[in-house]
């Protein structure tokens, strides 16, 4: 069945080792996979264009409207951060009070009055002594015209000086200070003395200043407890979008909150990232190897074939930038990206089985770039699957609108099912969905289609399609068989009608056999007349040539149908027809009539040979054993069904034991039923005729028929083909009796 979803890609699978595959066949390969490597790891690393995805930092300006392309919900760390500051800022400091610290600092006022008052009344140290034992005061130090300002107050103004400072800092101390109210406390010294004179109260108030202490201080250790608990006790703040809501618009200053959200949804990334490099290389070698598995197990023939792999790569990379273009960032866009076109052109053109392998690397790709939505991920997989087994062979136009429909209520369904009733998805956005998935089946046909028709040609690949435009009569070339070799069409005809039925019964593809038979002997245009199918009566050009020469004309309808070909542009698959239908066959007839002309001399075989090469496939194999079968039975008319069977089993026969299906992979029980197939057919085309008796069984013949028999030489004959005399080449296909 594996022929019926696949026009002419089981020639590329069929079996064949490793080693028979050329090396520069093989470097080609493994050039084509480390390409495919480097395009799966750029798609899944590189910021692309057009991609949704930004490269922004707080203060940038926003290039444009950038909207949540999904429902998010997430942890705000900058919000959570700004809250437990608030939080913490809430916590007032914790003071406790210092009650010693008044009793301490008045005896220490006293016992530095009682040092100054010392010093002045030192008569033996100079004014210079005085103020150095003043600057090494432990309280701390005042400036030197605070100290001089001090050591020149008379007698009456010291003392009242010496009165008043341990009244005004013992006054000040009873109030409550602290750490941070220290200097507005020293701005109110002056209040608390009871001085007039400006230079006593100067004198005074340094004195206090120096001695003045806060009589309250923060507990820093309790303090930050207090402001921990309260930073615990603020929850995460969690921050949504809805789909298609804006998250910062065109031309505003983009802030940290705006960050957060875009790398959050996946859209703001930086310009390198080693870890992304090293996740998209990961996977980029994972489907490397999954595919270079496949190819070696099950098609290590299509190695060998760097069309087939350069169509592979063309197809993957093609729908590889589509969906990074498609998929990311996007909420509808996702539900439109055509992925079952994939599976559409890889099943008919490559194979079935090649087209689940890449469905099944395509749906990783789909999940890294969906951000592992697994909605999207099914929606794509199960759309694509359906599209390939719907659109099987792909043998009409129809069979693609039936699979873009079948895509399409595939896609609906699947909608419903994942998204109908979530809270995330309103009505309109549940609508929108729907329109996306109705678009997705019919642009997938498009594509479908229309690569059908291009990759076809670009590719050199016998589509079903395109062998339906070949299969028609108005063909050019075929207009000239019929018009230049009428006789050679009509046995391209019947062979086509064996080779189709002896396909179909083995599984091989019957429609490509039916198609190149209908060219396979195209070449005997350039020469028709030397090809008895085409002659009615007269003299055969043969008798005027030599045997070497007839031969050459014979084998060059080969060449000559190549060269037609090639200028009808002709597909590679039919062009295989028209080289392998022959092999490397003997022209016998003119090789017998050669040897009896050369007599001792001999005759060399080569000179009497087709180029070549042998089938190498099921399909020209069975033409050629249709073609030299009908040939056979044309040209020796046997009387009976026993005889029939004997020029068929004669023909298989010789055609195995020369060794010509030895390259086309036919078993020996296909080879069974091709011979069953091709006897039954040729009883049926060439069965015996009943002689009627003159006027029984016919009508009576009008005037014109009996003036026309008299006319002729003879007695009238029934109506039956006459044999060709043995003088006469038959056929370049009939193997002589």
């Amino acid at each position: 069945m594996a022929n019926r979803l696949n026009a002419g890609a089981l020639s590329a699978s069929r079996s064949l080792p490793l080693s028979a595959i050329a090396w520069r066949n093989r470097l080609i390969a493994l050039l084509y996979g480390v390409i495919f490597l480097g395009l799966v790891t750029a798609a899944l690393t590189v910021q692309w264009p057009l991609t949704g995805r930004y490269n922004l930092a707080p203060g940038d300006v926003a290039p444009a409207d950038i909207r949540a392309p999904r429902y998010i919900a997430y942890i705000s760390a900058s919000l959570t951060e700004e809250a437990r500051r608030q939080a913490e800022r809430r916590v007032a400091e914790v003071v406790e009070p210092q009650p010693r610290a008044r009793i301490n600092q008045v005896q220490r006022a006293r016992e530095l009055l009682a040092s100054i008052e010392a010093l002045r009344l030192n008569g033996a140290l100079t004014d210079q002594q005085k103020l150095e034992a003043l600057r090494s005061v432990p309280d701390g130090s005042l400036p030197d015209e605070a100290w001089q300002r001090i050591l020149a107050l008379d007698d009456e103004s010291w003392a009242r000086v010496k009165d008043q400072v341990p009244v005004a800092l013992n006054t000040m101390m009873l109030a409550e200070i602290r750490e941070g109210q220290l200097a507005a406390a020293q701005r109110r010294i002056p209040a608390y003395l009871d001085l007039v004179e400006e230079h006593e109260v100067q004198a005074a108030s340094a004195l206090v200043q120096l001695l003045l202490r806060p009589t309250m201080v923060v507990n820093a250790e309790r303090t930050a407890a207090l402001r921990q608990e309260a930073r615990n006790a603020v929850l995460p703040q969690t921050v949504s979008y809805e789909a298609n809501e804006v998250i910062v618009r065109q031309g505003d200053i983009v802030t940290q909150q705006h960050v957060e959200a875009l790398e959050a949804l996946g859209l703001n990334e930086p310009q390198w990232d080693r870890w992304q490099l090293v996740r998209g290389l990961a996977i980029g070698l994972v489907m490397g190897v999954a595919m270079g598995l496949y190819f070696l197990r099950y098609a290590p023939a299509m190695l060998g074939q760097p069309r087939r792999l350069a169509l592979l790569l063309a197809l993957l990379a093609g729908f590889l930038a589509l969906a990074v273009l498609m998929v990311p960032n996007h909420t509808v866009l996702p539900y439109v990206f055509p992925m079952a076109a994939l599976t559409m052109l890889v099943a008919p053109l490559l194979g079935i089985s090649l087209a689940l392998l890449v469905l099944g690397l395509f749906g990783v790709i789909v999940a890294f770039l969906a951000g592992g939505d697994a909605a999207v991920v099914a929606y794509a997989l199960l759309g694509a699957l359906v599209g390939a087994f719907v659109l099987g062979r792909a043998d009409r136009t129809s069979s693609f609108v039936r699979a873009g429909a079948a895509v399409a209520l595939t896609n609906v369904a699947l909608v419903t099912a994942l998204h109908l009733g979530q809270d995330s998805v309103d009505l309109t956005g549940y609508l929108q969905l729907m329109a996306a998935a109705v678009v997705n089946g019919g642009l997938a046909a498009s594509i479908a289609l229309i690569g059908f028709y291009l990759l076809g040609a670009i590719f050199d690949i016998a589509t079903p399609l395109r062998l339906m435009e070949l299969a028609r009569p108005n063909h050019p070339l075929l207009q000239d068989l019929i018009m230049k070799a009428p006789g050679t069409y009509h046995h391209s005809l019947l062979v086509s009608n064996l080779g189709e039925q002896a396909a179909e019964a083995i599984g091989a593809d019957a429609f490509l056999t039916r198609v190149g038979a209908y060219y396979h002997d195209v070449g005997k245009i350039t020469r028709p007349y030397f090809f008895v199918e085409n002659r009615l009566e007269g003299v055969s050009p043969h008798d005027q040539l030599d045997p070497w020469s007839s031969a050459q004309i014979i084998i060059s309808h080969v060449r000559d149908g190549l060269e037609l070909a090639r200028r009808y542009r002709l597909p590679h698959r039919i062009r295989d027809f028209i080289a392998e239908h022959q092999g490397t066959g003997l022209v016998r007839y003119f090789y017998h009539e050669a040897q009896k002309l050369a007599g001792p001399n001999g005759v060399d075989e080569k000179d009497f040979r087709y180029p070549g090469p042998r089938p190498q496939s099921k399909e020209t194999a069975i033409l050629m054993l249709a073609d030299s079968c009908e040939s056979a039975v044309r040209g020796e008319h046997p009387e009976t069904r026993q005889a029939v069977e004997a020029v068929v089993n004669r023909v298989v026969n010789q055609k195995l034991m020369e060794g010509e299906l030895a390259d086309s992979d036919l078993t020996l029980r296909e080879l069974e039923t091709v011979r069953q197939v091709l006897v039954r057919a040729l009883q049926g085309l060439h069965h015996p005729r009943v002689k009627y008796p003159e006027g029984v069984g016919q009508p009576a013949p009008t005037a014109a028929a009996a003036a026309a028999v008299n006319g002729q030489q003879g007695s009238a004959q029934p109506a039956e083909r006459p044999r060709v005399s043995p003088s006469e080449p038959t056929d370049a296909d009939v193997p002589s009796s």
